[in-house]
C-alpha cells in the first residue's frame, strides 16, 4: 500500500488461514490507520486494525466483518455494492466488476504456483493410501 507501517507495528500472533491455498501465514505484526469512504461533501472515517502479513496477494488489504461491522454497512453483493451511513446521508460504494475480475485471475495464477509444503503433501498421501487400502483400517469393537 505504500505505507511505511514498520515502526508502527505491534505484535501479532493470530495467524493466517485460506488466503494462501495450503499454507497458514502469521502476521508480521498489527498496525491500527484511519480508513475513510466517500466524498468531502459525505463521507465516513473509522480507525481499522490491519493484520500485516508478508505474502504476495492481488489485493493489497482485505476488510473483514469486524472492520466492515465498524462502518455498519449493508452489502448487496450481487450488484457489488455497500452502502454505509455518511455525514450527510447514506454513503453509496460501488465496486468494479472488470477490476475484481482481474484480481481472482491474478489470485488463481498465484495460487497455481505455490507449493504445498512437503509435510501436507505426506499426510495426503498417507491418508490416500488409507482409504485405497480399506483392510488396513481398524473396525469399530462393539461395546
Amino acid at each position: 500500500m505504500g505505507l511505511n507501517y514498520m515502526s508502527l507495528l505491534t505484535p501479532s500472533k493470530a495467524p493466517f488461514y485460506g488466503i494462501v491455498l495450503g499454507n497458514s501465514s502469521t502476521p508480521i505484526g498489527s498496525v491500527t490507520h484511519p480508513v475513510t469512504f466517500g466524498t468531502e461533501q459525505n463521507f465516513r472515517m473509522e480507525h481499522i486494525k490491519f493484520e500485516v502479513a508478508d505474502f504476495e496477494l492481488s489485493y493489497h488489504a482485505i476488510l473483514g466483518r469486524p472492520a466492515l461491522s465498524k462502518f455498519m454497512d449493508v452489502p448487496h453483493y450481487v450488484y457489488l455494492l455497500l452502502k454505509m451511513p455518511g455525514n450527510t446521508g447514506v454513503l453509496p460504494l460501488r465496486g468494479d466488476l472488470l477490476k475484481s475480475f482481474e484480481c481472482d485471475k491474478e489470485e488463481i495464477a498465484h495460487a497455481s504456483s505455490i507449493r504445498v509444503p512437503s509435510s501436507v503433501s505426506e499426510i495426503l498421501t498417507a491418508a490416500k493410501e488409507l482409504s485405497l487400502n480399506k483392510d488396513s483400517m481398524p473396525s469399530k469393537r462393539p461395546i
